[in-house]
């Protein structure tokens, strides 16, 4: 494992960190198996993962739970931790304390390394100054509960921008990969918190794993790369090749993403990408963007839907036929598999409650209730609509491909 400056605090991290997100989990009911979790994370603390990352959020409360048994039998002592506050669901002054206690004894531990006020947008960094939040933190601070102060961001850079400015932190957590550069943060706000001394984690680095899984004409850009690497280790590179990311978070949900990817990890290294594989990366880029329909990352932040819509389930569906086509056999097969996983999502009130199904986007009803949550700032029913459009109209997914280069 290599390991990097963690931005002006006085250690260094691994440039790979465990995200605690998409954890394994079980067919029935999608609870986290968490024997199989609790392997894989010490796992990866094995292979030299020095930072874990986790939140109140996260597999609906049971991903903090699941870390702290993870972290006994002396884990704890090898990694910094890092949860957040749940900024979406504050509504009071005396929310700080009560999240933060919680999250103490959800985690079996006195201390977090640090502490995140999570998903900060204009709404939420308003809270955050009408509550006096960052004075809990510093009292939290001074009583030994946290060790660090810093923040999660989904909004634009001139929000970035005045939320870096507005205190002295010590870390931020940024969405950022090879086709992410333009958007929330984007580079210059990557470059503008690193100018600060602020340490900088990057989460999404493979765009909900959109990048992990290339359509063909990616793929061409890959095999005709003369150094060769997978996806994967391409979209990580590119992040580990820029000085002012300190660590990479990846959401690992098995063993062999876990040791493929410390494996990356080993490496990398700051500055090591040529100008041509650069450019390697800049034609992946371009691909992604013209095919991407719907920016989702399957983050799930928008679930549960009132209306029993499996809102990330159906932009995948729509995105991976964008994504696919071609002559191949194969390539055929995989959209007949999209065509009938679309097939088996529910299309009534009925049919979702009695079989215990994954709504389809034909069930929305336009109660806007996701909008205010997606990080992505997806304008959600929207967007529910090219599916419907694609899937039971029978549109071409071409009239929804941006064209323009």
């Amino acid at each position: 494992m290599k390991y990097r400056k963690m931005g002006s605090l006085p250690w260094e991290v691994s440039a790979l960190g465990f995200g605690c997100m998409r954890l394994p989990t079980k067919k029935i009911l999608h609870n986290v198996d968490e024997k199989a979790a609790i392997e894989i994370i010490r796992k990866g603390i094995d292979l030299g993962i020095n930072y874990v990352d986790t939140a109140w959020m996260y597999h609906f409360g049971q991903s903090e739970t699941i870390l702290g048994k993870a972290l006994k039998d002396g884990y704890r002592e090898k990694v910094r931790l890092v949860t957040k506050i749940p900024m979406i669901f504050v509504n009071k002054e005396e929310d700080f304390d009560r999240y933060l206690n919680q999250q103490l004894e959800r985690l079996q531990t006195d201390y977090l390394d640090i502490y995140l006020f999570h998903m900060l947008n204009q709404v939420n960094f308003d809270k955050v100054k009408k509550f006096d939040f960052i004075e809990k933190m510093e009292k939290a601070k001074k009583q030994g509960k946290i060790r660090h102060i810093g923040f999660s961001f989904h909004d634009t850079l001139p929000i970035f921008k005045s939320i870096i400015d507005f205190y002295p932190w010590e870390m931020t957590q940024i969405q950022y990969n090879y086709m992410d550069t333009s958007v929330q943060a984007t580079t210059e706000g990557l470059k503008y918190a690193h100018s600060k001394g602020i340490a900088v984690v990057v989460m999404e680095p493979l765009k909900g794993g959109q990048l992990a899984n290339p359509p063909a004409e990616s793929m061409a850009v890959i095999n005709n790369a003369a150094v060769k690497r997978p996806p994967v280790d391409w979209a990580l590179q590119f992040l580990w090749n820029k000085p002012e990311i300190s660590c990479v978070l990846s959401g690992m949900g098995n063993r062999k993403m876990v040791e493929e990817n410390c494996g990356y990890a080993d490496k990398s290294g700051i500055g090591i990408l040529s100008e041509q594989e650069n450019r390697v990366i800049d034609e992946l880029a371009e691909i992604y963007r013209r095919k991407i329909i719907v920016p989702c990352t399957a983050c799930k932040y928008c679930m549960p839907c009132p209306s029993g819509v499996d809102i990330p389930q159906n932009f995948a569906l729509l995105n991976n036929k964008s994504l696919g086509g071609g002559k191949a056999f194969m390539n055929k097969l995989i959209q007949m598999q999209i065509m009938s996983s679309y097939k088996k999502l529910a299309k009534n009130k009925a049919d979702l409650s009695s079989a215990k199904k994954s709504g389809s986007a034909s069930l929305c009803i336009n109660c806007k209730v996701c909008i205010s949550k997606c990080p992505q700032q997806i304008n959600i029913p929207d967007e529910l609509q090219k599916v419907v459009a694609v899937f039971e109209k029978k549109k071409p997914v071409s009239n929804f491909i941006r064209t323009d280069s």
